[in-house]
């Protein structure tokens, strides 16, 4: 059976890096000894190495162990023999760009698919729906292509924002962004606050944490919905 957390982000205001999650993450990962990291995402002026250090330090109180996929010299047979894995955030551009790059999205797919557990933050949430369409990122890099693991029937909206009351800003918001995305595509969009994740078991897929999260589809009108509630799009 197919498990996977789809988180918003790794770090909420005023926690550690993976703290709000810790209690999701001891049961998800129950059993789990150790853990594939895929940092290929990684934030600016982060090298491989040190992310996946960051990483391993927040699994150390689930006693799981950490292991970069830049350091193994067969990173597909990496991700086929994990116990589990877990994408971490960054780039969404960069991330799908090496995916590709070595040939791991088919493969990374796959794996989880087949049972594998997987945990994805920000870009690795990002990749978990059809395309990546819908990332906040910068496009530093163009990859072979915009489509991605498709795990689940929509679309991602990591970080999700609301409109500021009263702001005086006259830029476009995160939901008239995606409404444009709408004017040409037709894959629904679900906007995930920071916070808040989504539970895979299967096909039953479940939102998550303290927030409810924001649903656009094209030509409809965009609406709430409530932590605890499943996702049918």
């Amino acid at each position: 059976m197919r498990r996977i957390l789809i988180a918003s982000t790794s770090t909420v205001h005023s926690s550690g890096y993976l703290t709000y999650l810790q209690p999701a993450l001891s049961t998800f990962f129950e059993g789990i000894q150790q853990l594939l990291f895929i940092p290929y995402a990684r934030p600016s002026g982060i090298t491989y190495d040190a992310y996946t250090a960051r990483v391993s330090e927040a699994f150390k109180p689930l006693n799981i162990t950490v292991k970069g996929i830049h350091e193994f010299k067969n990173p597909i047979e990496a991700v086929q023999k994990a116990e589990a894995i877990f994408t971490g955030g960054g780039n969404t551009f960069e991330l799908v760009n090496q995916l590709y790059k070595n040939n791991m999205m088919q493969v990374l797919k796959s794996a989880v698919n087949a049972g594998t557990p997987y945990l994805g933050t920000s870009a690795g949430s990002n990749i978990c729906g059809l395309t990546m369409m819908n990332t906040n990122d910068m496009p530093i890099v163009y990859p072979p292509s915009f489509e991605s693991m498709g795990l689940i029937p929509f679309n991602i909206n990591a970080h999700y924002l609301d409109p500021i009351e009263g702001s005086t800003h006259m830029g476009e918001t995160r939901e008239t962004r995606i409404q444009e995305y709408h004017t040409l595509n037709q894959t629904p969009v679900l906007g995930l606050r920071e916070g808040s994740w989504l539970e895979v078991q299967g096909s039953l897929i479940v939102l998550r944490g303290s927030y409810t999260a924001r649903v656009f589809k094209a030509g409809a009108t965009p609406f709430e919905l409530e932590s605890g509630s499943e996702v049918l799009l």
